[in-house]
Formats: structure tokens, C-alpha cells, sequence
């Protein structure tokens, strides 16, 4: 969580300690990136639980549906694979438009610099707790500033030639806000209750799970 601060913060200080580091994939994804996750995953479980999302309204009547123990823990950890998937897919999808450049850099290079860069936008999670917080402003804000990060960390990260690294930085970013705003228009419409056989599937598993 203090990295990703550090990220929007002093971006240039935060990535040379990064580079210099020099952690493999899996310490980054160990360290970092899951314990990340796992806090952002826990407090918005908690908001589910707890205060609910809404869900349509009638009558000037704000229709609030609370999530069972079962259903949260279903949603939550297919929401943690899915951002594992962004990630690594993300890292290697960059990693192949840096080659396109004549970059000379390999896949570790790629998934530092985007499991890092994408910091902010899942710290920006916290706020998904909070049923009155528009899963759009916590995303459009968290993608700004990882959009912010990665402009100094996919240059320094993955080192490309000079005249190059701009090209790199802006195919990395389009392609991490398509793939992340997919992710959360799905998971918007799930949460809003747009998707009803999704839905039904995810109350029928969390039935066979009487141990939540």
C-alpha cells in the first residue's frame, strides 16, 4: 500500500528504488502485488457483507442488496484471479509490443512494471466498500494515476531506446485501460444485478458452501 502512495507521490524516487532492487517476478507477486490485492478483496468483502451494493429503485426507494458470507468469498476471489490474469496477461502483452520496438528487455522487466503500475488503481479499491462510492470514480481515478506511474516506470523498467519510450508508455496505457474497464464493467453489472444468470450461478454455488 505505501508503494502505490509512493507511486503517485514521488514517482521518479519510487521507481529507482524499484529498478535498482531489481526482485524477481515471483517476490513481487508475494510482497506486493497479492498482499495488495488481498486488502483491497477483504475491504470490499466487508462493504458487501456489511452495507450492501444497490440495486435499482422504485418509488424513490433505494433497493440495497447485502451478499452472504459465501457469495462474497465466490466474487472476491474470482475478482482476485481475474486482476492476477490482467497483470501477467498485461505483462506479457507489454513485454510483446516492447519487442515490436527493438526493446531488449525480458518478461520480469514487463511484470514489474505493470504490477507496480497498476498499484493505484487497486489501492482505489478500498473505496468499492462504501455502497454510496460509484465503482466508476474509484476506477476512472485509479487508472489516472497508474496511467500517471507507468509514464515514469515503463521507460525506466523496461528501458527502451529514447525515441521509443513514449510509443512503449502509450500502448502499455490504452491497453491496461481497455482491459481493466472491461473488468469492471463486468463486475459493475454483476454487483448491480444486470446479470441475473451470473448471478443465480453465484447464489447456487454459495449454497453448496455451508461451511461460509
Amino acid at each position: 500500500m505505501l508503494k502505490a502512495i509512493l507511486l503517485v507521490l514521488e514517482p521518479t524516487a519510487a521507481w529507482e528504488k524499484i529498478f535498482l532492487a531489481r526482485r524477481g517476478t515471483v517476490f513481487v507477486l508475494l510482497s506486493h502485488l497479492l498482499p495488495l490485492l488481498l486488502i483491497g478483496s477483504v475491504c470490499e468483502g466487508y462493504g458487501l457483507i456489511h452495507w450492501g451494493k444497490q440495486r435499482g429503485q422504485m418509488q424513490d426507494v433505494v433497493h440495497i442488496k447485502t451478499f452472504s458470507r459465501a457469495e462474497t468469498v465466490i466474487f472476491e476471489t474470482a475478482q482476485l484471479i481475474v486482476s492476477l490474469l490482467v497483470v501477467f496477461g498485461g505483462a506479457n502483452m507489454v513485454k510483446s509490443i516492447g519487442e515490436t520496438f527493438h526493446g531488449r528487455h525480458n518478461y520480469n522487466q514487463a511484470f514489474s512494471a505493470i504490477a507496480y503500475g497498476l498499484s493505484p488503481l487497486f489501492a482505489l479499491r478500498l473505496l468499492d466498500a462504501f455502497p454510496s462510492v460509484s465503482p466508476w470514480v474509484t476506477w476512472s481515478i485509479g487508472i489516472m494515476l497508474s496511467i500517471g506511474a507507468l509514464y515514469h516506470g515503463v521507460p525506466r523498467m523496461m528501458e527502451p531506446d529514447p525515441p521509443h519510450a513514449f510509443g512503449l508508455f502509450l500502448m502499455a496505457s490504452l491497453l491496461l485501460l481497455v482491459i481493466t474497464g472491461m473488468v469492471r464493467f463486468v463486475t459493475w453489472w454483476y454487483l448491480t444485478g444486470k446479470l441475473p444468470q451470473v448471478d443465480s450461478f453465484v447464489s447456487g454455488l454459495a449454497a453448496r458452501l455451508p461451511f461460509l
